[in-house]
């Protein structure tokens, strides 16, 4: 027979049975459907988490208290006290590739104004802290080394503090109290949006370290230091510097096991990524299985086909068919199946990852590739699955076929 003469038959036999072949095909459907919405999901989610890191600022290399493994116990970065502000000043100064450094010292504080108030994030930090995170001024300054070295009492305020406590007003000048303790507002900042952690950043209240340190924190170490080097190239070898000038002024010897952790902005990137790509690998192969599980109710299908349409087949090859004839009609018939259920499963999938990008606010960036892999996956299946019962038709006895009722 022709090409399009099977094509044709095939067409006649899944229109025969209009609502079993749309139910057979509803797996693929899914299946389709599953594995594009999956990956689009989890590409808007790599894709924001990757933006974030950038908000981060350039070339920024982080260093934290504690290391993952001191004095042989696993104790992770950031849960040791021992950073101190000379140890910035030190990177600042002795490294030639790191253009700024900022020690920072953490807090969370009731912060009022009038008779409004607010539970708020205070940073300390030095006045390069807006050059490393590329976060420009909306109105106002930013404090500068001289507030630093007085341990003045003023302050930078994000979006979210403006909102809360002056609903809106511009509060240059304004006083506002931490622990009884008068902050000048002398700056505002423009929007940041979520952080990594899912955090908002615009709520926050930046203020000199020597002032958090004396003042607001009641600690005597960095949370952290925040480092920009010149370029990205530099970025290993400031790592590298910066890990040997704090070995050495932290008396480390050639056996022991740092006290800090250095981490560039690619590694942070890496593993906030890391993540988001393993689910999307796990919920990607879940949505394969529901394909999979497709592909068994076409072989179902064909195989109940087959048997109802016996005689048909023993009349067709005593008419000259050939069993290839055969095999390639229903062959073609389970491929018609598997493809009809991946053009709608694909329409289904990118129409529910815009919905999801619509209502509920998740970004979502459609993979032509995943689409690709999806429909080529989805007519592997029908050719893997429909083969079976194709052979077992075009093996058929013509004589037993023409016997069977």
């Amino acid at each position: 027979m022709r090409p399009e003469m099977i094509l044709l038959v095939a067409l006649r036999a899944l229109r025969r049975n209009r609502m079993r072949s749309l139910l057979t095909a509803f797996g693929i459907v899914i299946g389709v459907a599953a594995v594009i919405t999956t990956v689009s999901i989890g590409n808007g989610a790599r894709a924001e988490v990757e933006e974030q890191v950038t908000r981060l600022g350039q070339n920024v290399v982080l260093v934290f208290p504690g290391s993952r493994s001191l004095g042989g116990v696993s104790i992770g970065g950031g849960s040791a006290n021992t950073l101190t502000v000379e140890d910035a000043l030190a990177i600042h100064e002795e490294i030639p590739e790191v253009i700024a450094a900022s020690p920072e010292v953490r807090s969370q504080r009731q912060v009022s104004y009038g008779n409004r108030n607010w539970f708020t994030r205070i940073y300390g930090q030095s006045s390069d802290y807006l050059q490393i995170r590329q976060w420009p001024m909306e109105y106002g300054r930013m404090f500068d080394e001289e507030d630093v070295l007085r341990a003045n009492m003023v302050a930078v305020v994000g979006q979210t503090i403006v909102e809360e406590l002056f609903e809106g007003a511009d509060p240059i000048g304004a006083i506002i109290r931490v622990r009884g303790m008068p902050l000048e507002i002398i700056g505002v900042l423009q929007t940041k949006g979520m952080s990594l952690m899912g955090s908002v950043q615009d709520d926050i209240i930046l203020v000199p370290y020597t002032t958090a340190f004396r003042y607001i924190s009641g600690r005597s170490h960095a949370m952290v230091i925040n480092t920009q080097v010149y370029s990205a190239e530099l970025m290993p070898v400031a790592r590298q510097k910066i890990t040997d000038l704090l070995r050495e002024r932290h008396g480390l010897g050639p056996g022991q096991d740092n006290d800090f952790t250095v981490q560039t902005q690619e590694e942070v990137a890496r593993a906030a990524t890391e993540t988001s790509r393993v689910m999307t690998f796990l919920l990607g192969a879940i949505a394969g299985i529901s394909l999979l599980v497709g592909g068994i109710g076409i072989m179902n299908i064909m195989l109940v086909s087959v048997t109802e349409r016996t005689r048909e087949i023993g009349i067709r090859i005593a008419l000259g068919a050939r069993n290839r004839d055969i095999l390639r009609q229903f062959l073609v018939e389970a491929i018609l199946l598997s493809c009809l259920g991946g053009g709608i499963g694909i329409l289904t999938g990118i129409g529910v990852s815009y919905v999801l990008a619509f209502y509920a606010d998740w970004p979502v960036y459609l993979s032509h590739n995943a689409i690709a892999y999806a429909f080529l996956f989805s007519a592997m299946v029908g050719i893997f699955f429909g083969f079976y019962p194709a052979r077992k038709a075009a093996r058929l006895d013509p004589i037993e076929a023409l016997r069977y009722e």
